[in-house]
């Protein structure tokens, strides 16, 4: 069987774009979000705290994500392109009567972000070839009855280096460190300082400049969750109600970053690898209540 072509990448074996396919249809039977066909969404207005009507609606927005995410997630293997994932994943959303929240948003021509190795979020799906060793985060949100939910996971292509293996598992687990500092009563700073509390006890760079926000009514309400410690200006209180993503982005050398022409990708600026993960939830007397858990009951 003849090698596939592993490019797009340059002579450092770093990423570089690749080649894309045509928009995918949605069904017009979907409704879509607001700001389908337009530059960008129209200025939220409303609340970050939802009714418990609304939160279901939400939770089952989530949960046809997580599904869509753990679909792709069993697909994630060497030789498989990014831009075959993303029409697993545009497929399900569909059969669902879901909408890809991120397709047409801001201009985002695929239907999730697939973000492999170096690239820290928001990539674009196109002829990427995953390699062994390979990680790939899938990013998916669903937009159902009016409401997004928003998640995303990282997988291996095969068998990973023993440092990258690791770098997924403890990104993983500084999600479930960030959502068990939501409180009612907390500032939302909180949840960063115990994510990067947890992430330098191995060296990990943080990224800063990408964030958990609110989501619900509006793919990104305009609150901001922090991920690293000392953020004091980020100082929304929490309250029961209050619906929102964590999604912490580890890094095995520097949180410093570039973003290719295309005004997406974002990289590490070392080129070094990098995980993350993301759940929405909403804050309930006790603690969170976790919105994207796929339907098998599976935690993060």
């Amino acid at each position: 069987m003849a090698k596939l072509d592993p490019m797009p990448k340059d002579r450092n074996g770093h990423l570089i774009p690749g080649a894309q396919t045509a928009l995918r249809n949605v069904p017009p039977g979907i409704p879509r979000p607001e700001y389908v066909g337009k530059s960008a969404p129209r200025p939220f207005t409303g609340s970050d705290v939802y009714s418990p009507e609304a939160v279901e609606r939400i939770r089952r927005a989530g949960r046809i994500a997580a599904d869509a995410i753990a679909l792709v997630g069993e697909n994630v293997r060497p030789g498989i392109t990014t831009d075959e994932l993303d029409e697993i994943g545009h497929r399900y959303l569909v059969e669902n009567n879901a909408y890809p929240s991120t397709l047409g948003y801001r201009g985002f021509s695929k239907s999730l972000c697939s973000s492999v190795n170096e690239v820290v979020c928001h990539g674009i799906p196109d002829n990427t070839v995953l390699e062994d060793g390979d990680i790939v985060n899938i990013d998916i949100t669903a937009f159902v009855d009016g409401v997004h939910g928003d998640s995303n996971r990282t997988f291996v292509a095969g068998e990973p280096t023993e440092d990258v293996r690791l770098l997924v598992e403890r990104t993983e687990e500084s999600l479930r460190r960030g959502i068990k500092a939501v409180a009612p009563g907390r500032q939302v700073n909180v949840i960063g300082r115990a994510i990067e509390s947890y992430a330098k006890r191995f060296g990990y760079g943080v990224i800063r400049d990408f964030t958990g926000h609110g989501v619900g009514e509006a793919f990104h309400s305009g609150l901001i969750i922090p991920h690293y410690d000392s953020a004091p200006q980020y100082d929304t209180v929490m309250e029961v109600g209050m619906v929102f993503t964590i999604e912490p982005m580890l890094t095995l050398g520097t949180h410093e970053w570039d973003m290719w022409e295309d005004n997406w990708t974002v990289t590490t600026k070392d080129k070094s690898m990098t995980a993350q993960f993301e759940h929405t939830l909403v804050v309930t007397e006790r603690g969170a209540d976790i919105l994207t858990l796929p339907s098998t009951g599976m935690a993060a």
